[in-house]
């Protein structure tokens, strides 16, 4: 390990359903600006910061998972970034995978793919409220590699680790010795859910450490199907999406030591080790610790250390682009508040950190930053600041948005994009006057005014070499501004596809019988259109308060 000059950068990316869209342009700016960066040194050109930063680990969950799989496939390859969109702005992006998994997809209208019946059709079973089907091409496209064309990015560490996190349903079974008035017939069994499916990159098989993390090759094909099954399983959002099953081997449960409370004394069995998944963020959707576990074990940092800009050698970026923000609580003992107020409890306290609340409330704490949506908007000759999910199109309907239009992938691409250049340019800083090594000799003899933040005039952790843009970095869309927006007729059209998949749903659960054949069908026709109906309205009122529908 490099210690002298080098500073390690940690990714956490965080669920974001069809706004993975926007963690794929915040990625996709970071790899163009670290290789930059790796270009102007090979060259030899003149103030050129000496430090080096480099990437050990990436974490997510959900479609911050997911992504940090496709980063684990792409590295290995050439990346052309995606800087802007000339002519037919809806033009697949076959050369820049980031882009062609989130934002191409497999067609325009995704909305009309994920209602297709085509799923239920072929196992005559109800797997899930939408068509999942097109997930698997992706994850199928998203983890080929070019073998002819391998390169190596010395910011990404040749082992590079990559985990995903999952909720899993089978879970792990542990019994809890209770002493107790009698004798008790069978031990007291508690069950965990909380899964992760980890992954060390160019390694083979004898190369591996018994620790939990699986070798992944891309060029021997070594756990590229479990990658495969890993990325859709903590993107199997509950419900709307298929649950996914993945199958690794025991000692890779066994041996990781986040599942070693649970597995010392109750190991699963030898062999192939499968359950059924669903989204890894319905338990753990922002995992900064893991990412932090991974880099004190690389670099051997104490809290106090990786805590002080003077002496830290590596940090943890969260990639967010919902991040949390107070709720609004309604005090009414009704049946239906309590019930939407209960399973929100339960949803927070899954995914609750104590043992790292005291770190993220201190805001001077150098072992942590947050990339999120930022932007402004003109709405009737009014400019509105919006953060977090409002400042992107993809946050409408609980980040289901982006799956009815390409034009809201598209801006939050490079909505993306835009933030994470301004965030390196202004924010990933660290004092001009540190006495930190690493920065104080990587900057030695570079004149002052270059690489400094027009925040606070601190220095960039990585050196940016562009011109600063003074025009709008988003494209313009169909609506004729940088905001897309639909129309009431781009919502209606999706009416009789969703009566038919409600009716399609509801015939396969009820499988009538007797005279119930009779009724059944009739009261599916009434139901059917109710039920699309209110779906509409919710969708037409969610896109209007973020005002993208006119």
């Amino acid at each position: 390990m490099e210690t002298n000059n080098t500073f390690y950068l940690g990714l956490c990316m965080a669920g974001a359903v069809s706004a993975g869209a926007y963690t794929a342009g915040v990625l996709d700016y970071l790899l163009e600006a670290l290789d930059h960066w790796e270009r102007m040194k090979k060259d030899g050109e003149k103030d050129v910061p000496t430090h080096k930063v480099v990437i050990p680990v990436a974490g997510g969950a959900s479609a911050g998972g997911m992504t940090g799989i496709i980063l684990a496939s792409a590295v290995n390859n050439p990346i052309t970034p995606i800087q802007k969109l000339e002519g037919n702005i809806l033009k697949q992006q076959p050369q820049n995978k980031f882009y062609h998994s989130w934002v191409d997809l497999t067609q325009n209208d995704m909305f009309s793919a994920m209602l297709d019946n085509g799923d239920i059709h072929q196992t005559g079973r109800v797997t899930s409220l939408l068509n999942s089907d097109f997930i698997d091409e992706v994850a199928t496209r998203l983890l080929d590699v070019d073998k002819t064309r391998w390169v190596t990015r010395g910011y990404i560490a040749e082992y590079l680790k990559v985990f995903v996190t999952l909720s899993n349903l089978k879970g792990f079974q542990f019994d809890v010795a209770f002493k107790s008035t009698e004798n008790l017939t069978s031990p007291y069994y508690i069950t965990r859910h909380n899964d992760y499916a980890c992954f060390v990159l160019n390694k083979n098989q004898s190369e591996y450490k018994n620790d939990g993390w699986m070798p992944l090759d891309f060029r021997t094909g070594l756990h590229v199907d479990v990658a495969r099954n890993a990325a859709m399983a903590t993107g199997a959002f509950p419900v709307g999406l298929r649950a996914r099953r993945v199958t690794r081997h025991g000692l890779y449960v066994n041996q990781l030591s986040w599942l070693k409370d649970v597995t010392k004394l109750n190991p699963i069995n030898d062999g192939e080790y499968e359950s059924l998944f669903v989204d890894g963020g319905l338990i753990n959707n922002e995992p900064f610790d893991r990412v932090r576990d991974c880099l004190i074990e690389l670099t051997g940092e104490k809290k106090k250390a990786y805590e002080s800009y003077d002496k830290f050698c590596s940090t943890v970026v969260m990639i967010d682009p919902f991040p949390s923000k107070p709720g609004n609580f309604t005090d009414n003992d009704q049946l239906g508040n309590v019930t939407g107020n209960t399973f929100s409890t339960m949803m927070e306290q899954l995914r609750d950190k104590p043992a790292s609340l005291v770190d993220a409330w201190d805001s001077d704490n150098a072992g942590q930053f947050l990339v999120s949506p930022s932007r402004n908007l003109e709405i009737n000759g009014e400019i509105k600041h919006l953060q977090g999910a409002k400042a992107i199109a993809c946050g409408t309907l609980g980040g289901f948005g982006g799956f009815l239009s390409k034009e809201f992938r598209i801006h939050d691409f490079f909505l993306g994009r835009a933030n994470c250049e301004k965030f390196l340019r202004d924010y990933f800083t660290v004092p001009a006057d540190t006495s930190n090594p690493i920065f104080r000799n990587g900057y030695q003899d570079i004149p002052d005014h270059l690489f400094t933040s027009q925040v606070d005039g601190k220095r960039q952790i990585i050196p940016i070499f562009t011109e600063r843009k003074n025009k709008p970095y988003l494209p313009e869309f169909s609506s004729g501004t940088n905001w897309p927006v639909l129309k009431e007729k781009d919502i209606e059209r999706f009416r009789p596809m969703l009566k038919k998949r409600v009716r399609k749903i509801i015939k396969n659960l009820l499988k009538p019988t007797g005279l119930m054949r009779l009724t059944i069908p009739l009261l599916v026709f009434m139901t059917s259109g109710f039920a699309a109906g209110k779906i509409l309205g919710s969708i037409k009122e969610s896109l209007r308060e973020s005002d993208l529908l006119k």
